[in-house]
């Protein structure tokens, strides 16, 4: 058998509108949390914030991104990408010994595309550090689901224990990135005055390109401040539960168990994000071990509850066309993970609109409806016409060897 045979892309007959529909909600909640980073509101400090005239809007709506929001949607796609990569190992094995060469040289491509994202378009980049997490799946593959759940809150746990540890030991793990980050912001002359402001100035690619270069050592530290590899870890491990036993495919037997977990989720889960939400508006009061601790119990409880009133939702109402509303932009989400990118600096930097620094919190999440829209009006029409979004297209190209039709 050839190895272009190995493992072919899902077959529309295949694909389970759930997942799809799931996905898209992510991409969603993904572009309200970063928008206001490509809006620069991130960057700007206090007194200019206070300045505009929707700062009172503005502070309101933080609280809200806070608890609805804030880390909620990326818990929901890193357990989606760990259930599509349960059913990329599944397939590759089923094909034989060269299976899992396949599925490497698939996530050393989504490496590339991160990393090309990183440096060239974007610093908040993700798609970097899922590909090289995801390369370790393989090495759970043999143990059983107990293990494998038990690793997963091992994972998840760890970032609230090495917190308290840092903060007790006063040891700052990121500061030799920090040091690089800064080494460069001073060989371009990028500066704390005009951090905030550097993107909307920037008049050719060559300015937003040595941004990029002082931010891609900012994602750096930022993950190893979050602790963001292990948490992805343990994510992408419920996730490889949930695929391996196939559990989004038989939702309906588990009725009774989402209606739990949807309680628990939402009763739990978003009174905890208001504390959440205070810690975090209020400079982390308790210190970082709580404040991690916070995010623990509050992220989690509701990611999990959105997702199971979102299954609740389905299956009590699987005519609505809400679903092929949210499940277009998803079956497309590399595309439209990037494609948000690109938008983002169309329209706030100054190699496009310039409205960046300009513009409240309000307003930028008005501007995050009226692009998702968008991935809705543009994933629906192109998927019309072809089998695989465009980046998914050459995804599956250059992972199998082999030129797949991309029209229908």
């Amino acid at each position: 058998m050839s190895e272009g045979n190995i493992m072919m892309p899902v077959r529309p007959s295949e694909r389970f509108v759930i997942l799809d529909a799931l996905r898209g909600f992510a991409l969603l909640g993904i572009c309200m949390a970063n928008f206001p980073e490509f809006s620069l509101y991130s960057f700007l400090d206090e007194s200019a914030k206070s300045e505009m005239s929707s700062s009172l809007w503005d502070d309101i709506t933080q609280y809200l991104l806070y608890i609805f929001v804030d880390g909620k949607f990326y818990t929901i796609f890193s357990l989606l990408f760990g259930i599509g990569f349960s059913i990329i190992i599944a397939n590759c094995m089923k094909r034989g010994n060269n299976g899992l060469k396949v599925f490497y040289r698939r996530m050393f491509y989504l490496l590339l595309i991160g990393f090309a994202h990183l440096i060239l378009i974007w610093s908040g980049d993700i798609l970097m550090l899922y590909a090289l997490v995801g390369m370790l799946l393989p090495v759970f593959m043999k143990l059983s689901d107990r293990k494998i759940l038990i690793l997963a809150g091992v994972f998840l746990i760890l970032p609230v224990i090495i917190d308290s540890l840092c903060e007790i030991f006063r040891w700052n793990p990121s500061a030799w990135l920090v040091g690089q980050q800064w080494k460069y912001c001073g060989i371009y002359g990028i500066t704390e005055e005009n951090f905030a402001y550097w993107l909307a100035d920037s008049k050719s690619y060559n300015d937003v390109f040595k941004f990029l270069i002082q931010g891609a050592w900012e994602r750096m530290s930022e993950f190893v401040d979050g602790n963001r590899y292990f948490k992805v870890l343990g994510l992408f491990l419920i996730g490889y539960y949930i695929g391996r036993n196939r559990l989004y495919a038989n939702i309906g037997e588990l009725k009774s168990s989402l209606k739990k977990i949807a309680v628990a989720g939402i009763c739990l889960g978003l009174p905890l994000s208001a504390v959440y939400a205070w810690s975090a508006m209020e400079g982390h009061p308790l210190g970082g071990g709580i404040h991690s601790l916070f995010y623990f119990l509050s992220v989690y409880l509701t990611s999990f509850g959105y997702i199971a009133v979102f299954c609740l939702t389905y299956l009590a109402f699987k005519k609505l066309f809400v679903w092929k509303l949210f499940s277009a932009p998803g079956r497309m989400a590399l595309t439209n993970y990037i494609g948000q990118s690109l938008i983002g600096i169309f329209i706030f930097y100054g190699i496009g609109l310039g409205f960046g620094a300009k513009m409240g919190l309000f307003e930028v999440e008005i501007i995050v409806a009226c692009v998702f829209i968008f991935e809705i009006i543009f994933s629906s029409i192109w998927l019309k016409i072809f089998r695989f979004g465009p980046l998914e297209w050459i995804w599956r190209c250059l992972t199998y060897k082999q030129i797949f039709p991309l029209l229908k």
